[in-house]
């Protein structure tokens, strides 16, 4: 599928997985995989490269992750969306390594009884991956420059310290 998944968890009937992968990101075998005959609502996210960051013209986003971290955080992401939001199935995955524009780098997906749950979780999860997760994008500009993007968010909520225990 997306290539060798970190970690998955599966709690009773309700699928919580979240993955970190090196190689693109398949959404429609994804999406399938939330298929479920009870779900009346389904949502996803894709996060995709994009050619312009605050007035620079990006060539290409490089990702890196601390993926044990990210497996452990995720699922923590995970089961509070599920307690806010109870939901069938749920499932990230996030991309490392070189990505050119207009890959996806983030998918999210939720498949829910009301559309209403979908929508909310969805948004819950792409919300506190951005700001828990230690993963770390830099972007390489047009004019041969390149530059870590918010990793001071990372440092502001003690993931430092918890990459070090």
């Amino acid at each position: 599928m997306m290539g060798t998944p970190y970690c998955c968890s599966r709690r009773s009937r309700v699928v919580e997985l979240i993955e970190v992968s090196a190689t693109p990101i398949d959404t429609a075998a994804l999406k399938r995989s939330l298929a479920n005959p009870a779900a009346g609502g389904f949502c996803e996210f894709e996060g995709w490269v994009r050619n312009e960051n605050e007035g620079h013209e990006v060539e290409r986003l490089e990702y890196e992750a601390y993926a044990p971290l990210v497996i452990v955080e995720g699922e923590k992401v995970l089961a509070e969306a599920q307690e806010r939001f109870p939901f069938l199935a749920a499932r990230c995955v996030h991309r490392v390594g070189l990505l050119e524009i207009g890959e996806c780098a983030v998918w999210i997906g939720v498949a829910s009884k009301h559309r209403d749950e979908a929508f909310k979780a969805c948004r819950f999860i792409i919300d506190e991956i951005k700001l828990r997760l230690p993963i770390w994008k830099k972007e390489h500009y047009a004019n041969g420059d390149s530059g870590w993007v918010n990793c001071e968010r990372c440092a502001g909520r003690g993931i430092a310290d918890k990459i070090a225990d």
